[in-house]
């Protein structure tokens, strides 16, 4: 039987953001914030020597880097990220974890507080 593994590694961060590009009076033009959940989604087959596709403790390094430059940020002023949507914040995730981890397949990005999410799918 062959197949192809699937590991997840999530994690939170909280953050404030704004969208200029609404019209005045627009909620979404003053600063708020949100409690965030990303899903980072690896696949690959595991390897000979230690079972795993990405070993977890190696992921939980890069991600804390990554976490570390969004939580407690406003968002907007995170190079890359002027307008922090969350197509752009999933695309944003994404640039900084795939150099790292080539087996990278998608970064799914969540407002549980909102009902929204959006996945990201890595070339």
């Amino acid at each position: 039987m062959s197949g192809r593994f699937h590991i997840f590694k999530e994690f939170g961060f909280e953050a404030a953001h704004h969208f200029p590009h609404k019209p005045d009076g627009h909620e979404n033009t003053r600063m708020h914030g949100h409690s965030f959940r990303v899903e980072v989604e690896l696949a690959g087959e595991p390897d000979v020597v230690t079972g795993c596709v990405v070993d977890f403790e190696d992921v939980s390094t890069e991600i804390a880097v990554v976490r570390d430059k969004l939580d407690h940020h406003l968002l907007n002023s995170v190079p890359g990220l002027a307008t922090p949507s969350l197509e752009h914040l999933a695309r944003w995730i994404a640039q900084q974890l795939k150099p790292k981890f080539p087996q990278l397949v998608s970064i799914t990005v969540r407002r549980p507080s909102c009902g929204e999410a959006c996945r990201y799918a890595v070339n």
